[in-house]
């Protein structure tokens, strides 16, 4: 199959768009569990000493995927807007830049000293006020008032990091790279892809032997081969694992062979079911050499995450374009598009609630069914909130 950069027009595909509204509402329905109490463990995330996985930890690799799926639609878009090359890979890095930054802000939240002069609630509504400033959609994103309201987002972010204070240091120079956080992988794993298939031109048995390489670092990572590099890892994703970027690579190649043959050609279902098939063998396979793990993102958690991811957007391609069953997308259709709207604003629900001392729910509201319940009508919220945003522009773009 021969894919240079897809010439096929281009045109908004309303299966990734539904599969990534419904893998976000399952990330806030997830990220809203710790509010429960007795929650199933099959929901929750696994801990890092077991060999296992449960929904939580599947939601994540799924969004993963999705970021692979709308890299050849991202980047035909642009050529079709006359981008050169260099033009795109400038996209590509602001928009990693954008994601690192948020990612590196929100994981250093998770160290914030108590005796720091603001409140860690009150530092990452503020911090999440100034990613808005910064990256908002403005209608008129050159006009004075769109710059000058972007530069008080930078100087607040700037403010933010001279304010925050660990249990060991103060100041911009308290704040460490970490983990990244989820923002901060996903940003990884897109400059990772996006270049990939920036410089091979979209030839799908090249993003085919990208994912095979990912896997293998990934699998080389912890079988000890790149200790080498160890005094790196916390600054690169990639030299850290290359998890991340192996999950967004499937979705690329999936991208591809959906962009070539389409959800209502038999070839689109047996080549997808064959790479899902051969990645579940090798996760099951190798599982008894580093088990399945989330936390320790194992290649066998990367390939068997892979394969579901594979086979869960097969059924929306054939739902939505088959069946044309898309009526269920309208009511979340803003999870599909202002994504990363959705993804912050639980931040501010959680920052105000706090801040307010409201309290928690009764109990019989965050336990048992009626618990999970009221995190997916919370998850449900969030989404309709980020539509009544969107009418107004008033939603994220990278």
């Amino acid at each position: 199959m021969n894919t240079t950069e897809l010439k096929s027009p281009v045109s908004r595909s309303i299966a990734i768009d539904a599969f990534r509204a419904v893998t976000m509402i399952l990330m806030i329905f997830v990220n809203d569990l710790w509010t429960l109490e007795g929650v199933p463990h099959w929901l929750e995330h696994v801990s890092a000493d077991t060999d296992g996985m449960g929904l939580a930890d599947v939601v994540f690799p799924a969004f993963l995927f999705i970021v692979g799926l709308s890299v050849p639609y991202a980047i035909q878009s642009r050529r079709k807007k006359g981008d050169t090359s260099w033009q795109i890979l400038w996209h590509i890095v602001q928009r990693t830049i954008a994601l690192l930054v948020m990612g590196f802000l929100f994981v250093n939240s998770e160290t914030y000293s108590h005796e720091a002069l603001l409140p860690r609630s009150l530092w990452v509504l503020l911090i999440v006020v100034g990613f808005f400033l910064i990256w908002l959609d403005y209608p008129q994103p050159a006009s004075v008032a769109a710059r000058s309201l972007r530069a008080a987002g930078v100087i607040l972010l700037i403010v933010m990091a001279s304010l925050y204070r660990s249990d060991t240091a103060s100041g911009i120079s308290a704040l460490t790279p970490q983990w990244w956080g989820i923002l901060g992988k996903i940003g990884w794993a897109y400059f990772t892809i996006s270049c990939i298939y920036l410089a091979t031109r979209g030839h799908f048995s090249l993003q085919l032997l990208a994912l095979v390489f990912l896997i293998f670092f990934s699998a080389a990572s912890h079988l000890g081969w790149l200790d080498p590099l160890s005094s790196i890892r916390r600054y690169v994703w990639l030299t850290g694992n290359g998890a991340p970027a192996a999950l967004s690579m499937a979705g690329i190649v999936a991208s591809l062979v959906y962009r070539k043959y389409t959800a209502g050609d038999k070839s689109f279902y047996i080549i997808l079911c064959f790479l899902a098939i051969v990645l579940m063998i090798f996760g099951f396979a190798t599982r008894p050499v580093w088990e399945i793990s989330k936390i320790r993102a194992t290649p066998s958690w990367v390939s068997i995450c892979a394969a579901i991811s594979i086979l869960g957007f097969m059924l929306m391609a054939f739902l939505t374009d088959v069946k044309r069953f898309t009526k269920w997308y309208d009511y979340i259709k803003p999870a599909g598009v202002s994504t990363l709207t959705c993804y912050l604003l639980p931040y501010i629900y959680y920052s105000l609630i706090n801040l307010s001392h409201a309290g928690q729910l009764p109990a019989f509201l965050r336990t048992g069914p009626v618990g999970l319940v009221k995190s997916l009508v919370f998850a449900l919220l969030i989404v309709a909130l980020a539509g009544v945003m969107g009418k107004r522009h008033i939603r994220l773009k990278l």
